[in-house]
């Protein structure tokens, strides 16, 4: 039977050493992490994972603020507003939550956030200091999916990954942080041909296609690492992953569930980036 990466137990564990380490900044700064989520429209997705966040702020004692615009809301408004939250000094971090409707420039409002507020590192710079190896903040699925990966003690170096994905918010960041790890990527998609075939050669799989339980077990080396991104809602209303979970499980040596996986990671790493731009911008250095 595999081993299940328990991802839930893990974000926990890390959101109190964040909390932590917050406290003992604010006894000697006297001041908080803050972090701006902006989110434009009401899709019922993006509320839930506003609201977690909120609360996961208020839990770590970040300062949090959520800005709602209405869907009918312009991309100058939006744009107002981004350049409002980066001149704000109590404003250490800023997110646009995902997707925006339709007729707004999704690149061109996160490329509009001042890179050193970044916390989901997804503006251009960030992006490209991560393809240089350089550091810079990284975006939070795949840095929480790294953070499992070592905490579970899984060896990285000289193993092939392949990721199963190419987006810019999950595979081509992940291939980016595996490469820095000396691990060998594969990068494969929709059109990988022979895609169970690829998968098969893979130490460690990670699927982020968007897919319900795509990759069963005949996609699985005997004891390779199997984690999944995917959160998709089924035709009963229960998630499942990109992964076959039952299936996957009799045949990989470690395996994340969906959900209690990667999903958790996500926001203790949102936390972590938060702080860590706190660092930064306010230029405090060292233990506290």
């Amino acid at each position: 039977m595999s081993t299940i990466i328990r991802g839930k137990e893990l974000a926990q564990t890390l959101r109190e050493k964040t909390a932590r380490a917050v406290e003992a900044y604010h006894l000697k700064t006297h001041k908080r992490p803050g972090l701006a989520v902006i989110q434009v429209g009401e899709d019922p997705a993006s509320t839930v994972y506003v609201n977690n966040k909120e609360k996961a702020c208020q839990a770590a004692g970040i300062r949090s603020s959520v800005h709602r615009l209405s869907r009918d809301s312009s991309q100058l408004e939006l744009m107002a507003l981004i350049e409002q939250l980066n001149r704000d000094e109590s404003i250490h971090g800023i997110l646009c939550q995902l997707p925006l409707p339709d007729q707004f420039d999704a690149f061109t409002a996160t490329a509009a956030i001042k890179p050193e507020k970044d916390v989901d590192g997804f503006h251009p710079l960030n992006a490209g200091l991560l393809f240089l190896g350089r550091e810079a903040p990284v975006p939070c699925t795949p840095l929480g999916v790294l953070a499992m990966l070592k905490a579970y003690k899984i060896p990285i170096a000289g193993q092939h990954c392949v990721i199963v994905g190419r987006s810019n918010i999950v595979g081509k960041p992940m291939a980016q942080l595996m490469l820095r790890e000396n691990a060998t990527v594969t990068t494969a998609h929709s059109r990988t041909q022979n895609l169970p075939e690829l998968c098969r050669q893979a130490d460690i799989l990670i699927a982020a296609v968007g897919r319900a339980r795509m990759i069963t077990a005949d996609f699985i080396k005997p004891g390779a690492t199997v984690i999944d991104v995917g959160v998709n809602r089924c035709s009963d209303g229960k998630l499942a992953g990109d992964v076959d979970f039952e299936s996957v499980s009799t045949v990989a040596g470690a395996i994340t569930p969906v959900p209690g996986g990667v999903g958790p990671m996500t926001i203790a790493m949102l936390l972590q980036n938060t702080l860590d731009a706190f660092l930064r911008i306010e230029k405090l250095t060292g233990e506290v």
